[in-house]
């Protein structure tokens, strides 16, 4: 890999990703509209003559916004809001972006033969019927609730993923991301980890919704983007689909308590209704990464969230 571009490239994730490439030698281009992206995430990157910072649109034709187009081999594509607070307001953006924006990912990948890594999520298990989460599994997902503009826009990246493989060629492989955590987490992403730290930090009671019983694995951002990297590297893989994330499955009323006795607070507990489609079950089934890319987490939940709560003290 010489030269990648990394749509999505200022947000949690793909800022990640980009520092990664660069300190593997690789030159990148980070596209980002800054929807959810943070140019800060990607500001200290701008000093290196390696990193190029392009503001604009993934649903916008991607060879007149990117420079030197044809010298990209490997495409990132991880553009898209995947905040829950987003997918009422922005739900139309985020249909668009995993729609019509993947659609001109694939297609200039393929015009440049590329290869192309694509960030689905464990969301297109939906409310799953079966457990932990295979990547055989089909999940069971509402297609009209208010989750499924990111949900079902996720679903069919993929399937126009596995087309472009079935019928141009393309290399493609799509990796599918379970609740990662980290710095450079948005204060207000709404996601679990961000909101309890947030919560704890200033005192506040801590926010479940349901009863709490429902449980995530969360895997820390270094762990998630060395996977990511092996899905990309690997030879003879293309079009692979690929769960990452952590094993290590608790429930929100247990990571409350993790919480609080990081942060050192005897702050409450606020039961809210749970919200609809909310998935009661999250766990990756990751044999098939252990296997095919020799993968899996290092890094424990205590560890890496005193790194997330040192970041979030910092801003």
């Amino acid at each position: 890999m010489n030269r990648a571009l990394v749509t999505g490239g200022a947000g949690f994730i793909g800022s990640h990703l980009s520092r990664r490439l660069l300190n593997e030698g690789v030159s990148v281009v980070a596209l980002d509209n800054l929807g959810s992206g943070c140019r800060e995430n990607v500001r200290e990157l701008e000093s290196k003559p390696a990193f190029t910072f392009v503001e604009g649109d993934v649903r916008d034709p991607f060879a007149e916004q990117i420079p030197a187009p044809k010298d990209v081999d490997t495409v990132f594509h991880f553009a898209s809001r995947a905040s829950p607070t987003d997918f009422e307001e922005h739900a139309l953006e985020i249909a668009e972006t995993n729609s019509e924006g993947t659609k001109r990912a694939l297609k200039y990948a393929t015009d440049i033969e590329a290869t192309v890594v694509y960030a689905s999520t464990s969301e297109v298990y939906g409310d799953p019927e079966v457990h932990p989460q295979t990547e055989t599994y089909n999940g069971n997902v509402n297609c009209r609730g208010l989750r499924s503009a990111y949900d079902e826009s996720k679903r069919f990246g993929e399937t126009l993923c596995e087309t472009y493989h079935r019928t141009r060629g393309t290399d493609v492989r799509t990796v599918r991301i379970f609740n990662t955590y980290g710095p450079r987490m948005r204060f207000d992403d709404g996601r679990v980890v961000p909101t309890f730290l947030d919560q704890a930090l200033r005192g506040d009671d801590l926010t479940i919704y349901g009863d709490g019983t429902q449980t995530r694995s969360f895997c820390y951002v270094d762990d998630l983007v060395r996977g990511i990297l092996r899905v990309a590297d690997e030879p003879d893989i293309d079009g692979t689909v690929m769960n990452l994330g952590h094993t290590n499955e608790v429930t929100i009323n247990t990571f409350a308590d993790v919480i609080r006795d990081l942060v050192e607070t005897d702050v409450g507990i606020s039961y809210e209704p749970l919200p609809d489609d909310d998935p009661q079950k999250r766990r990756p089934d990751i044999s098939k990464a252990r296997e095919e890319i020799d993968w899996k987490p290092t890094v424990s939940l205590r560890s890496g969230l005193k790194r997330t709560a040192a970041y979030f003290v910092q801003q």
